[in-house]
C-alpha cells in the first residue's frame, strides 16, 4: 500500500525526521484559510499529489515565487492527469495539491530504505546524486551508490550510519544529524512493518541543515491487519476502482491492458495462466485469484468485476480444485451467468476436488459455456474464441 508525500512526511516527522512546512488544499478556495501563513512568503513550491514518481518532468511541481500566482497554479493542477512512466497513458487524476515552503539547497542525496528479501535484511541506501531517479544512477554510475545491510534480528548500528554517513561525505555535526534521520526512518521502517522508505532528494540548505525534501512510503499489505494507522491513510480513489471494489470480497485482483478476464484459485496457477495466454498471442486482461476457499456469492462478485472491465473480450475460468471444491465453482459460475448478462464466450477448465461433479453442473445448465480439458486446450479455445 501506497501513501502520498504529505503523509509520509507527517510520519517522519513524528520520527525526528526535518521537513519544511507545508499544507494540503483540494481546492483552489482552501488557500484562503492559509493567508495567515501564506503571509511574507517569498517563495513556495506546489505540489500534485498522487502516487507516481517523475512528478517534476510531468508538470506536477511547481516553484513560485509571486505569491499573487499560487491560486492559478493550484487550480492549473487540480483536476489535470499527471502521466509519467509510472501511471501509464491513462496517468494519474490530481484531487489534491500539497504547497510547501520553499527551500534554499545547498547539496542533493539519495537515500532510501527497503525490504531485501534476497538477504533477508534491511538495506539502507544512499547516493550522493540526489534528485535523480536512483536506477539511473546504478546503470550510469554504480560508484556513487552506498549500501547498508541490516539483519533485523540484530537492528540498526552505530557503525551503519557511520559507514553510510561517511559515503556521503559527512563528518562533525553533519554526521551527527545524519544518524538522526537514519535512526528515524529505520524507526518508522519497522514499527510501521514498511516495504520501502525513499527521500528523493534528502538536502543540505545553505544554512547547514538536513531536511527531507521529498518523500515516499510503501507498506507491507500482509500487514495491514495489525497497522490501523496506516490503513487509515489509504486513498481509494488512487487505486484502479475494480481493484478496491475486489479487495472489499477478499479477490486477489489486479488490472492488466489486456483482452482476456481471468478467474484462477492460486496465485502460481494464475501466473501460469497469464503465461499461457500470452504464449498463444493474446494478453490478459487481469489478476484475479479467488482464493482456496471461495464461496458461490465470491466466484458471482469475481464475475462482476472481470465484465465490469469494458476491455474483456472473453473469460478464462482455469481452477483446480485442492481445498476448493470444483462443484462449488461449477455452481458459482452458473449463478454469475444466470444473474449477470455475459455477453463474451467463457471457457472453464475444472481439475481435481469434484471436478466431475462440477463439469456435470455446467453441462446440464444449458448454458453457452465452453468446457476444456486441460491448460493448453482452455488457453487454445478462449484465444481462438476472441479473435
Amino acid at each position: 500500500m501506497d501513501i502520498h508525500e504529505y503523509q509520509a512526511k507527517e510520519i517522519l516527522r513524528s520520527y525526528g525526521v526535518k521537513t519544511p512546512y507545508g499544507f494540503l488544499v483540494h481546492s483552489v478556495a482552501d488557500l484562503a484559510k492559509f493567508k495567515d501563513e501564506l503571509r511574507g512568503k517569498s517563495v513556495v513550491v506546489a505540489k500534485a499529489q498522487v502516487h507516481a514518481g517523475g512528478r517534476g518532468k510531468a508538470g506536477g511541481v511547481k516553484l513560485v515565487t509571486d505569491m499573487s500566482k499560487l491560486d492559478s497554479v493550484v487550480g492549473s493542477m487540480l483536476g489535470m492527469r499527471i502521466v509519467t512512466k509510472q501511471t501509464g497513458a491513462e496517468g494519474k487524476l490530481v484531487r489534491k495539491v500539497y504547497v510547501e515552503d520553499g527551500s534554499s539547497i545547498e547539496k542533493e542525496y539519495y537515500l532510501s530504505a527497503l525490504l531485501d528479501r534476497e538477504s533477508s535484511s534491511i538495506v539502507l541506501i544512499a547516493s550522493t546524486e540526489g534528485g535523480m531517479d536512483i536506477e539511473e544512477v546504478a546503470e550510469h554510475s554504480p560508484d556513487k551508490i552506498a549500501k547498508v545491510y541490516i539483519d533485523p534480528t540484530i537492528g540498526l548500528q552505530g557503525f551503519h550510519k557511520r559507514n553510510l554517513g561517511f559515503a556521503l561525505g559527512f563528518s562533525g555535526q553533519e554526521l551527527k544529524d545524519f544518524g538522526v534521520i537514519i535512526d528515524g526512518i529505520y524507526k518508522a521502517f519497522i514499527e510501521n512493518d514498511a516495504s520501502q522508505i525513499e527521500i528523493n532528494p534528502l538536502i543540505k540548505t545553505k544554512e547547514g541543515a538536513l531536511v527531507a525534501l521529498d518523500a515516499k512510503m510503501s507498506f507491507d499489505a500482509n500487514s495491514l491487519y495489525r497497522n490501523p494507522q496506516i490503513v487509515a491513510l489509504e486513498d481509494k480513489g488512487e487505486r484502479d476502482q475494480l481493484e478496491v471494489r475486489a479487495s472489499e470480497f477478499d479477490l486477489n485482483y489486479i488490472k492488466m491492458d489486456g483482452t482476456i478476464g481471468c478467474m484462477v484459485n492460486g496465485a502460481g496457477l494464475a501466473m501460469a495462466t497469464m503465461d499461457i495466454i500470452k504464449m498463444h498471442g493474446e494478453s490478459p486482461a487481469n489478476f484475479l485469484d479467488v482464493g482456496g476457499g471461495a464461496t458461490e456469492d465470491k466466484v458471482r462478485e469475481a464475475f462482476r468485476i472481470i465484465t465490469s472491465d469494458h476491455s474483456v473480450k472473453g473469460i478464462l475460468v482455469n481452477i483446480f480444485g485442492g481445498i476448493m471444491k470444483c462443484d462449488i465453482i461449477a455452481r458459482g459460475i452458473v449463478s454469475a451467468a444466470s444473474t449477470i448478462s455475459i455477453k463474451v464466450p467463457l471457457v472453464v477448465r475444472l481439475e481435481g476436488t469434484n471436478s466431475e461433479k462440477g463439469k456435470l453442473i455446467l453441462k446440464e445448465s444449458g448454458m453457452n459455456i465452453v468446457p476444456a480439458d486441460d491448460l493448453q486446450d482452455a488457453a487454445l479455445k478462449i484465444v481462438r474464441a476472441v479473435r
